[in-house]
């Protein structure tokens, strides 16, 4: 399979200028002509779903929470960046690109990180306009700070709730297109299934999440913005109800599936206290600003942290690292916090965090500061751990945050399937092997507010597609097939909870696709995961019935997704022999410890095509060329 990127021609800083000029563009007239369905209604989908609206196309838009207001993207505290270089301290567009490329390890494409360093600004002026509260100066600009991975401050905040405002920005724009009646809004409706007909994406299959109801809707184009696949570690800093159904299954009907390996683990997290914990929790990564991280250098440390010296103490990234300190990337600062509690200097109860510390930071700028900075996320640490940080250091320990592989996307956001865009995190193309801090939100706003919009008009003014309705035989057959799905797990009669096979689940994945991966795990992993779904299709219960509410049964059917995905993952992470960013493979490092990327066989991204159930997925390969950026080991010492 030929994997086109559709990547214009042309120096790489007019490339998005260009191809908006050469796409087709559809008459303001004819938009109300065309139907768009937009799934997922977080940062990237209700940005998208306004923003068609605003055009004029008719848009329904379709979200498994009451409110798109509860989307996962309000936990991305934060900040969001921006190459507005506010500060003056040589920040520009170029730099965002330079430093995006760089920190995914060059493993995603230039064209697109440069389009998405070049409509950073905009976003800010867009919600800006919109009454996003982001943080000031005195003097009335915007204020910005610094994140991992980038040594000027060019990210953008609304205290510790800048996802939540973002959202909040984005639903008040998505809710004026719902009164002007442009959009058709759909709560607690999930997505089950993709309609493809005569090779293109022509409606999704969904089942009421409060009747039941299994049932279809058919549309022109279908947008998937729905977040990404963490939870398939169980534990993770993602809502309890993100999955990845609606990806995996448009992969199953014919998208494929990129660089699935590539998970972000998050240095900032609290660490797991009890073994039956559900969820983690993240700290922002703004706290590694001003806070500082360290163990005590002996191993086995007892004292408590105010009694132990400055003599006794490892600022191990400060370091390690001096030129980035507490501020290098999240997959460094992750491995390297591993590293110390695998040594024996972790602290806590379980010995599974590291501290980090403001100290320092409230000795320098007071407590009103850091507490106009990060109040609330020093308010919520102690509710959750009962230690107050303004006395104590917090106690952090990565955990599974992000997910960098997803639904393979040309330049225009399209899947291998016409008329399937796929945008957010839910696609794999912006960010390579790692993500850079305060990147996630200007992913899915820049897709939803500025790419998708000019892109999915091109499709459909080149598109010939013929009216059908939600009687066509494909929608029937694909509603016949999700309601067996869903039957099937009902009518097991096992003794086991959905929860117990998941944490199962997560386990060999955290174990042997996490942190740290090497052969022989990922082989053990492509072994045990099969059985382990086998035994769960045999042994799951699943209690109450289909046509009601019934949260254990929406599990049931996430998880018989993330089974297939985890061997997925565990296959892509075995064939890329390389070390590259979050994809740390145990038997590639360098003497220091650092992942050792193998440009010769691996410059490239991975895309897994579905060849039915009891077949090996194929891989295919689109290489990546780097004109601007040139490969380099990575170095931010």
């Amino acid at each position: 399979m030929n994997l086109d990127a559709k990547i214009p021609s042309g120096p790489v800083q007019n490339k998005w200028d260009k191809h908006r000029f050469e796409m087709k563009l559809v008459n303001p007239a004819n938009k109300r002509k065309y139907k768009v369905i937009v799934v997922g209604t977080g940062l990237a989908g209700a940005s998208a779903a306004a923003t068609l609206g605003e055009l004029g196309y008719k848009v329904e838009a379709f979200t498994y929470n009451d409110s798109p207001r509860r989307a996962h993207s309000i936990s991305a505290q934060g900040g969001i960046n921006a190459a507005k270089n506010y500060q003056n301290d040589g920040d520009s567009v170029w730099r965002l690109f330079y430093d995006t490329v760089k920190g995914g390890d060059f493993r995603a494409r230039e064209a697109n990180v440069y389009r998405l360093a070049q409509v950073s600004g905009a976003i800010i002026d867009q919600c800006v306009a919109q009454g996003v509260p982001f943080a000031r100066e005195y003097g009335g600009t915007l204020a910005n700070r610094s994140f991992g991975g980038a040594q000027v401050s060019r990210t953008f905040y609304a205290r510790g709730q800048t996802g939540q405002q973002l959202l909040l920005g984005a639903y008040q724009a998505l809710s004026r297109q719902i009164a002007a009646g442009t959009v058709a809004m759909h709560v607690r409706e999930e997505m089950l299934d993709l309609i493809v007909i005569d090779g293109k994406a022509r409606g999704i299959v969904t089942r009421n999440l409060v009747t039941g109801k299994i049932r279809s809707f058919v549309a022109d184009d279908v947008v998937l913005a729905t977040g990404g696949y963490s939870n398939v570690f169980f534990l993770s800093t993602n809502a309890k109800a993100c999955n990845v159904t609606a990806i995996w299954r448009a992969y199953r009907r014919g998208a494929l599936f990129a660089n699935p390996c590539y998970t972000q683990i998050h240095p900032t997290c609290i660490p797991q206290s009890g073994e039956w914990q559900s969820k983690l929790t993240l700290m922002s990564e703004s706290l590694r600003n001003d806070g500082r991280i360290w163990v005590p250098k002996n191993p086995g440390e007892t004292r408590a942290p105010g009694q132990i010296p400055e003599s006794d103490r490892d600022y191990y990234l400060e370091r390690l690292y001096p030129s980035f300190g507490n501020l290098s990337p999240r997959d460094i600062a992750s491995r390297r916090a591993k590293e110390q509690v695998d040594q024996g200097r972790g602290v806590g109860p379980r010995k599974n965090g590291v501290y980090l510390d403001f100290a320092d930071a409230i000795a320098r700028l007071g407590k009103s500061v850091v507490a106009e900075r990060y109040g609330n996320l020093f308010e919520m640490y102690e509710r959750i751990n009962g230690e107050n940080p303004y006395e104590t250091p917090m106690r952090i320990y990565p955990a599974p945050h992000y997910t960098m592989g997803g639904l393979w996307v040309d330049y225009n956001l399209m899947s291998t399937i016409p008329g399937l865009h796929v945008i957010g995190e839910a696609n794999f193309s912006d960010h390579g092997a790692n993500r850079l801090g305060a990147s996630a939100l200007m992913q899915g706003l820049a897709d939803g507010y500025f790419v998708l919009p000019y892109t999915i008009g091109d499709y459909l003014a080149q598109s010939k597609l013929e009216k059908i309705g939600t009687d066509h035989p494909a929608c029937k057959a694909v509603e016949t097939e999700a309601a067996e799905r869903t039957a099937k797990l009902l009518t097991a009669k096992g003794r086991r909870t959905v929860d117990s096979f998941h944490r199962e689940l997560g386990q060999i994945m955290w174990n042997k696709c996490g942190m740290g991966r090497n052969a022989a795990g990922l082989k053990e992993a492509i072994a045990a995961i099969p059985a382990l779904r086998e035994q769960y299709h045999a042994e799951v219960k699943v209690v109450g019935d289909g046509e009601d509410v019934n949260q254990s049964l929406e599990k049931a059917g996430r998880l018989a997704d993330f089974f297939e995905l985890a061997e997925l993952m565990c296959r892509d992470a075995l064939v890329r022999d390389e070390s590259c960013g979050g994809h740390f493979r145990e038997e590639h490092q360098t003497q220091d410890g650092e992942a050792r990327r193998d440009d010769d066989r691996f410059c490239h991204v991975a895309a897994w095509e579905w060849r039915g159930p009891a077949a090996e997925p194929a891989r295919h390969v689109e290489p990546l060329e780097f004109e601007n950026v040139h490969l380099t080991q990575r170095s931010y010492k």
